[in-house]
């Protein structure tokens, strides 16, 4: 398997890749078949179960309204995030769903779409079942999906597809030994050695192209979750009714006058911007995932610090920062794992931590040593960290933990950068602690809502 940059950085919405973002890709795949089967007009029902961690959480982090999206023909990237309300409250009302936007059927959310998160599947926790039937009750066809982290899906027994089916580049690598090596050996940057395998696929044109739109959605998110663009509500969607805090840290800050005369206003901005995206994210808004939609705040907000505080920043360090990072999250994705309901947290918040990390020593000049070491430093600090969402929304502590891993990602740049690039740990030796210590975590740390603050934190 052959992951791109923007197989780890994808446009989609909130409030979760693995718990919205999936499943909507899950639905609409199923949509698709069907139509491709020539079977779209036969279908008189439908039927879907959400297992384990779907089933657990599936209610506070959408599931249901990725479904019901996806099922109606829409995809993540191109779906209007102020208009999915309406939509799933129409169907809702009028017990119907349009299938593929042109196959109108009766649909009755609370009896076709059942959330059983009691069940576990054994492929993976975050599992998905879809059925769909003709009029006398025939299934006409059956698929088991798994959303693994990230917003990516497979299906059970289907063919390879996608990043499988991609040619082999010319920068192969399978490990953070294998990839400073081949920087080395190069003497090349692991974002030159990046770019190289993405035009493989694309011209470098189409490359750069995407990555400034992947950073446009990033800074138009950071302005909506500060309220530079419409007034978004006080509150985010739930019982919780979690205050926003990113637009009124944002005006204090703007009318603070000069950065200067607070040595620390710079992590009050990052802050502000980490929590202005998944502030955005927990409202459903468009976000990139990064390489989650849990951590989408930090990677974006790392870079904002880059582009506004570092000296020198220009486009091209963004081009740099972007392709390190997606280098990383490639590492962890092939090797572990980025799905919260597998490995916990440390999965979501410290991967992205490790990758903004990275990102910030590349832009910055670091070495190949010194990038990987900052990796390292990322994740190292965040092993163990455990997926306990309150209410099952990505709120508390999922809005803090972002704006907690930037300045992580900060700090560990700035150290690896104060060396020569020589460490102890090795990225790949906490890649492989991170996955074995998901592996020993209990399943009610892993995006279950069953223990730590989900449990001990009363909801109001």
């Amino acid at each position: 398997m052959f992951l791109s940059v923007f197989d780890i950085f994808k446009i989609g919405i909130g409030p979760s890749s693995s718990h919205t973002v999936g499943p909507m890709r899950a639905a609409l795949l199923f949509a698709r078949a069907l139509h491709a089967q020539d079977l779209l007009p036969a279908v008189a029902r439908l039927q879907v179960d959400l297992y384990g961690s779907l089933g657990a959480t599936g209610r506070g982090h959408a599931t249901d309204t990725g479904v019901l999206l996806g099922l109606m023909g829409e995809a993540p990237e191109t779906v209007d995030p102020d208009a999915v309300a309406t939509r799933v409250a129409a169907v809702r009302h009028d017990g119907s769903l349009p299938l593929l936007g042109t196959h109108r059927i009766a649909f009755d959310v609370r009896r076709d779409l059942a959330f059983r998160g009691e069940r576990v599947l054994p492929a993976h926790p975050n599992a998905m079942r879809l059925a769909a039937f003709d009029a006398g009750g025939t299934a006409l066809r059956e698929a088991e999906y798994y959303s693994v982290g990230g917003g990516f899906v497979i299906e059970q027994g289907a063919a390879p597809g996608g990043a499988d089916a991609r040619p082999v580049p010319p920068c192969v690598f399978h490990s953070g030994d294998e990839l400073i090596a081949l920087a080395l050996a190069r003497r090349r940057s692991i974002a030159a050695l990046m770019l190289a395998r993405e035009c493989a696929w694309q011209p470098a044109a189409k490359v750069r192209e995407g990555l400034r739109e992947i950073w446009q959605v990033m800074q138009a998110c950071v302005q909506r979750g500060l309220g530079l663009r419409g007034a978004a509500p006080q509150t985010l969607p739930g019982a919780l009714r979690m205050r926003r805090r990113a637009p009124e840290l944002y005006r204090a800050l703007a009318q603070g006058g000069a950065a200067g005369a607070d040595p620390m206003a710079a992590l009050d901005w990052v802050n502000a911007w980490a929590m202005a995206v998944n502030e955005e994210n927990a409202a459903g808004g468009r976000v990139v995932t990064a390489p989650t939609n849990g951590a989408a705040g930090i990677v974006p907000a790392v870079l904002h610090y880059y582009m506004r505080f570092v000296p020198g920043a220009d486009e091209e360090g963004m081009v740099d920062f972007l392709l390190t990072a997606a280098a990383i999250g490639i590492l962890y994705k092939t090797n572990a794992s980025i799905s919260g309901a597998e490995v916990g947290c440390q999965g979501e918040v410290g991967v992205a931590c490790s990758m903004a990390a990275a990102g910030l020593a590349a832009a910055q000049g670091g070495t190949p040593q010194q990038v990987e070491n900052a990796a390292e430093i990322g994740m190292e600090h965040n092993l163990g960290l455990t997926c306990d969402p309150v209410g099952g929304m990505v709120q508390i502590p999922c809005v803090e933990r972002n704006a907690m891993g930037a300045v992580k990602a900060i700090n560990a740049a700035r150290m690896a950068l104060r060396g020569d690039g020589s460490h102890y740990v090795s990225l790949d030796t906490v890649i492989r602690t991170m996955k074995q210590t998901g592996e020993d975590m209990k399943a009610i740390y892993k995006e279950t809502s069953l223990g730590g603050l989900a449990v001990n934190v009363v909801e109001c």
